[in-house]
């Protein structure tokens, strides 16, 4: 049963249950970029993102990868595990886009010769600045301990969502993760794994298929969303 509201972010909320280390995980329809200067709704997009990430979290159990989800609830909902978050954001790239064309000159689409895992402040205020191991340690984000299971647990989640994605005619260009410890200690995934936190493009067409429909007017956003849930689901 549904409690009461603990967090409301740009595109999720979580609510108390009655079960003390469990939590319920909504999906909302909004939409937002460039750290939230751009806002929009998108029809049905918690839906998608809930059963998209529902599809990856139950694939990446059968590989052994620990997450936060328990199950389905709703269309927009499922129940999951309370964790204590780590403020920081792991994206993993494999091919250039975004960032890593705009600030350091590569050309978008060139493959990277291995993934590149990079490291983001998660922080609306400072707006999510990328910052190094070294920057994580000064300010006790986390451990070298930590720092080995996240950055060991992200190299293996992008092997097999490389598989996955390509099975189904999906270039996996980059993505964010984020993780958390439960009550006893363990690292695990946590959040959503989506066309809001992938950069996904059609293997043919190279067409995009994620969040940078919404961030650049690319236009048929829920569309977009709704081919990827319609291959993975």
């Amino acid at each position: 049963m549904k409690l009461n509201l603990i967090y409301e972010g740009k595109a999720k909320k979580l609510y108390t249950t009655e079960e003390e280390d469990m939590l319920i995980q909504e999906f909302k329809d909004d939409a937002t970029a460039f750290n939230g200067l751009k806002k929009d709704k998108i029809a049905h997009k918690g839906e998608l993102n809930n059963q998209i990430s529902i599809a990856i979290f139950e694939h990446l159990k059968t590989k052994g990868i620990p997450t936060h989800f328990i199950k389905k609830i709703s269309d927009n909902e499922m129940l999951v595990k309370k964790v204590s978050i780590f403020k920081i954001e792991v994206v993993c790239r494999n091919i250039a886009a975004g960032s890593l064309v705009k600030k350091f000159g590569f050309r978008e689409g060139d493959k990277l010769a291995s993934p590149l895992v990079e490291y983001y402040l998660k922080s609306d205020e400072l707006g999510d600045p990328l910052f190094s191991e070294e920057h994580i340690f000064a300010l006790k984000l986390a451990d070298k301990h930590d720092l080995s299971v996240i950055k060991k647990m992200t190299l293996a989640v992008n092997t097999i969502l490389i598989e996955f994605f390509g099975k189904r005619g999906i270039d996996l260009v980059d993505f964010k993760l984020e993780f958390g410890k439960t009550q006893f200690g363990n690292i695990i995934l946590a959040d959503e794994i989506s066309p809001d936190t992938c950069r996904l493009w059609d293997s043919q067409s190279g067409k995009k298929l994620d969040k940078d429909r919404f961030r650049f007017d690319l236009g048929e956003v829920e569309e977009a969303y709704q081919e990827i849930k319609n291959r993975v689901v």
